[in-house]
């Protein structure tokens, strides 16, 4: 492999780990390793961990083009080295671009590369056959390519293993799967929004009351407009590593300001509904029908600001929904209490108020709003200026079309 061609800058250069979801047919743990350089991916590498910690299976690496033959990929590589600094690597079998690079780079502990060892040091983690059959794919990409691909380093190079690999085939020991039971504990999902600029102006407000500004983000979404396509997370730092993830590969660089949503959900119990995709420490419903949950806080922060978290929580836990996939599989629960748009239905007008129990929290809500929009008027009132009579200007509506249930 040639020599880099430039150097990774000195700041901004980032690396995160964070869960990879996989199939449930998988029972090693999936993360992403991810190199970022400022706001844009540079890069990542994907691989499985044992549940015990002590075996990687290195699934892929991949570059984006502008930060190629600068290093990027062995500062991955050696990342992943040191986060498990006693496991067994096994980097499977390698394209002709991977063998490239493979021959030029400097394995920081290639003693625990199952390539070079024996398989009876590292059978039991690995099937000893598929180890066989990867170094034979790479000791013929190596040849095809003219390539040493450290030759020297790997255990009884270009010699036949099949016979030395079924020897220790049986000693192989497969994973249990391990699945979260999402009424055991509270769950974690998260959501990208952009806000309207007053809507998103008020809730990153560090000044202003966080109840009242989680009671306002939660309206503006609607109650029945929880995400659905989110991994609902045993923690609150992994339903932001998922959203953060998500929006390192999609943001637009000029782009409006997005905000990172993360809702808390109490233990489902037996509200669960039968299609749910249970991993080691996350779910998916895959039910196309909505899903009631009980929403007990709300955790907000920008994007660009990780930093700054905003905090807050509900006691009583506010009653909420996931989206259904579409409005004819919603539940006739969910059609009497949310429109078709997930917000909550106005009060019948036969004087039955089957949401009065909301109708303070949101009667407040919009009391502070306006003291706080009158006290802010009189601080930045000109004081070489006569006193003028405030005029209330209309708030600016959620961004969906009116309707009865539409709310000043």
């Amino acid at each position: 492999m040639a020599a880099d061609t430039e150097s990774l800058p000195e700041e901004g250069l980032a690396l995160w780990l964070t869960e990879w979801k996989v199939s449930t047919k998988i029972p090693w743990l999936g993360r992403h390793l991810v190199a970022s350089v400022g706001s844009t991916a540079a890069g990542q590498l994907d691989f499985f961990l044992h549940p015990d910690g002590q075996a990687v299976k290195v699934v892929m690496l991949r570059v984006h083009p502008d930060f190629q033959r600068r290093g990027l990929a062995s500062v991955l590589m050696d990342a992943l080295y040191a986060a498990h600094p006693t496991a067994w690597i096994n980097h499977g079998w390698r394209t002709e671009n991977g063998a490239r690079w493979w021959n030029g780079y400097r394995e920081p502990a290639p003693q625990r590369n199952v390539h070079n060892r024996p398989p009876e040091e590292w059978a039991t983690y690995f099937d000893a056959v598929d180890v066989a059959s990867d170094k034979a794919h790479n000791a013929h990409q190596n040849r095809h390519y003219g390539l040493d691909g450290h030759r020297e380093a790997v255990y009884r190079y270009g010699e036949r293993l099949e016979a030395e690999a079924a020897l220790h085939a049986a000693a192989y020991r497969p994973v249990t799967p391990v699945r979260v039971d999402p009424g055991a504990q509270p769950l974690h999902g998260a959501a990208r929004l952009v806000l309207p600029p007053a809507v998103h102006e008020y809730v990153h407000d560090r000044a202003q009351d966080p109840d009242a500004r989680a009671a306002a983000l939660l309206e503006h979404l609607g109650h029945g407009n929880l995400p659905r396509e989110a991994y609902w997370n045993t923690s609150q730092q992994a339903a932001f590593a998922d959203v953060h993830h998500e929006d390192l590969f999609d943001r637009q660089p000029s782009g409006p300001p997005v905000t990172h949503v993360v809702f808390t959900l109490a233990p489902l119990q037996a509200s669960v509904p039968p299609a749910a995709r249970a991993l080691a420490t996350s779910v998916e419903f895959e039910h196309p029908g909505d899903v009631a949950v009980d929403v007990t806080g709300l955790a907000w922060r920008q994007a660009d600001r990780p930093y700054l978290t905003h905090q807050a929580s509900y006691a009583p836990a506010v009653a909420a929904a996931i989206v259904p996939l579409s409005a004819q599989q919603a539940s006739a629960a969910y059609r009497a209490r949310y429109d078709e748009e997930g917000f909550l239905r106005a009060a019948p007008r036969d004087g039955a108020r089957p949401f009065a129990d909301r109708a303070d929290q949101i009667r407040a809500m919009a009391d502070r709003l306006l003291r706080g929009q009158a006290a802010r008027a009189r601080t930045h009132r000109p004081s070489s200026a006569p006193p003028q009579t405030a005029v209330q200007q209309p708030s600016t509506p959620a961004q969906r079309p009116p309707g009865p249930s539409q709310r000043p």
